[in-house]
């Protein structure tokens, strides 16, 4: 094991951790934990903070991930609704499997009726089996194949009294935190961002 931070510069706390781990594997009969020797634990992180700087500036190995899933918005169809029957509803992917984190998507050829100046629902699905679709590619009766998120309930301004229906592309961001920006761009430049952990376990 290899600590990492100020936090575990006190020894008791090492030693807990690693007396805690050593009671699990006795439990499995392995062998117990042999910790690692490290960098300064107060200064661990700062230096590595320093040097992901100086990797995305080119001058440092940068270790490559990318996100485990593909992330989708749900976008309910232009058809005329059906009385007592909700509109239909695709999935649009937003952030395709394996997109790095610090790094940006512009989806391509698509505009999105978005509701502002009133409390509006977005649904967010995503999929780990679905590795092969591309930011815009558009989901329809996708059944069980997707796993739905948490929705998120916002009201974005309108800069008007009433509320409109403005006419948006989506521009995705997935931070060097792991966040998930999905911006909303009007053609007259205005901007509404949504925001979500794609780090978080997906409950099943």
């Amino acid at each position: 094991m290899l600590f990492n931070g100020g936090v575990l510069n006190a020894a008791t706390v090492r030693e807990r951790i690693l007396a805690t781990l050593d009671t699990w594997l006795a439990e499995e009969g392995m062998p117990p934990v042999k910790p690692l020797s490290g960098e300064d634990l107060m200064h661990a992180v700062a230096r590595g903070a320093a040097y992901y700087g100086l990797a995305r500036s080119g001058r440092g190995v940068r270790i490559r991930g990318g996100v485990p899933r593909t992330y989708y918005v749900g976008v309910e169809s232009a058809m005329p609704s059906v009385p007592g029957f909700p509109a239909p509803l695709k999935a649009l992917a937003v952030v395709p499997f394996g997109m790095e984190e610090g790094s940006e998507v512009t989806i391509p050829g698509r505009e999105f009726g978005l509701v502002v100046g009133q409390t509006a629902e977005f649904r967010f699905f995503t999929s780990a089996a679905r590795k092969d679709d591309r930011a815009g590619d558009l989901v329809e009766d996708f059944g069980d194949q997707l796993e739905e998120l948490s929705p998120i309930e916002v009201s974005f301004p309108s800069g008007e009294n009433s509320s409109e229906v403005v006419p948006v592309s989506f521009e995705a961001v997935v931070t060097e935190t792991g966040v998930l920006q999905l911006w909303c761009v009007a053609r007259d430049g205005r901007k509404w961002k949504l925001e979500f952990n794609v780090r978080e376990k997906v409950k099943g």
